[in-house]
């Protein structure tokens, strides 16, 4: 049940470019983190003028309005699992969405399962992790 997070400069994106965002990084964390299909949490926040800074250049490459924050909220991910996450976003962004790789930032909030709930979620007394899910982490 990872809960995703984009932060956004005000008008920046149209609400069809906000879909096909969401479409994007879902499709990303169901090849990479095999959640189910019906497991999109996403929310964006934008942001009005004055409320959101960066530098025009971060770590050498230029950034610019379309600039993205994107928090993934989950547990018990290993680093190698995050960094083809972030690596496969990036690639379905581009694909789906039209975004530069220069205009996303990730970064990851790793939540303990015991703080996560859903009705109707189907859990494996085993793991802990929806039943549904193909991997899961530590298995």
């Amino acid at each position: 049940m990872p809960l995703t997070s984009i932060d956004i400069h005000e008008g920046a994106y149209s609400a069809q470019d906000r879909k096909a965002i969401s479409d994007a990084l879902h499709q990303a964390m169901k090849d990479v983190l095999r959640i189910p299909e019906d497991d999109r949490l996403h929310v964006f926040y934008e942001h009005p003028e004055a409320t959101m800074f960066h530098d025009n250049v971060i770590f050498g490459a230029p950034r610019d309005e379309r600039l993205m924050f994107v928090t993934f909220s989950f547990n018990d991910r290993d680093a190698k699992t995050k960094e083809k996450l972030f690596a496969t976003a990036v690639e379905r962004l581009t694909e789906i969405a039209g975004v530069r790789p220069e205009d996303v930032m990730f970064r990851v909030l790793e939540t303990a399962k015991a703080n996560w709930w859903g009705f109707g979620r189907t859990l494996d007394p085993a793991t802990g992790y929806d039943s549904r899910m193909t991997v899961v982490p530590g298995s």
